[in-house]
């Protein structure tokens, strides 16, 4: 069975790590920093067989010269020449093979140009999103346009509903503010709130979420809901669902 843990870095990034029961063979996903990975692979007696990144961002991408040279791993990641080390360049409709799964490769681009996302299918299913869908948000536009991140929001809200979002940052608690003041009705989103305060105040990972959760508290997934319409009204062009999307996004950026 395919087990997931959240290795922490930085002040709040995610280093997924993947690991079969049954193998000493272990995977993580977007490295920024060597340190706690390695620190993790010794206490746990595992060998790092393979590398996912998302994007190029250094915080994902970091890590990566230290853990090839010491354990020499299968390196996936997007086509991307500024990311160093890559033994697999991947695309969209790309498949991969980590840990006896396969993994399918998502273009997502929004965040940056060169964003990815890996899903594989299963009981449940898994979704390693980087910095494109979080809980209760979505990533900030470095590179792309509003209409490319609501696209790639909306090829990701295709996936099943019990996909679980392994995101690859804790702003579950900053998202859900701002989703209560964007969907302030919303029920749905006060009790994800509550339940991420108590998660965080016992120092517990929020992630990872499930999409059909999301569809309920993200309002970023949400920007055909009337009532997020009408509060994002207040701030901007809300004609249609994209410009809707890029008023929240606009918004969000200086909340």
């Amino acid at each position: 069975m395919l087990s997931v843990t959240p290795i922490p870095a930085f002040s709040d990034n995610y280093i997924w790590l993947l690991r079969q029961d049954t193998s000493p063979e272990a995977c993580v996903v977007d490295p920024g920093d060597a340190a706690p990975v390695i620190q993790a692979l010794e206490q746990e007696g595992l060998s790092l067989g393979s590398i996912l990144v998302t994007h190029h961002h250094h915080d994902h991408t970091g890590g990566l010269p230290e853990l090839i040279e010491r354990y020499s791993p299968e390196v996936i990641g997007p086509d991307n020449p500024a990311i160093a080390g890559l033994t697999q360049r991947v695309g969209q409709g790309d498949t991969c093979r980590v840990l006896g799964r396969r993994f399918d490769v998502l273009e997502v681009p929004g965040h940056t140009l060169d964003h990815i996302a890996f899903f594989t299918a299963g009981i449940p299913p898994l979704l390693f999103c980087g910095d494109t869908l979080f809980s209760g948000g979505c990533g900030r536009l470095f590179e792309g346009s509003p209409e490319q991140m609501h696209r790639s929001l909306q090829t990701l809200a295709a996936l099943p509903d019990d996909t679980l979002v392994f995101a690859a940052h804790e702003y579950t608690l900053a998202n859900l503010r701002f989703a209560q003041s964007a969907d302030p009705h919303n029920r749905d989103v006060a009790d994800a709130l509550a339940e991420a305060r108590r998660a965080r105040e016992h120092d517990r990972p929020t992630l990872p979420s499930q999409l059909a959760r999301e569809k309920r508290i993200n309002p970023f997934l949400r920007c055909a809901d009337p009532d997020v319409r009408a509060t994002a009204s207040q701030h901007g062009n809300t004609e249609t669902v994209q410009s809707t999307f890029a008023t929240l996004r606009a918004w969000k950026d200086g909340f």
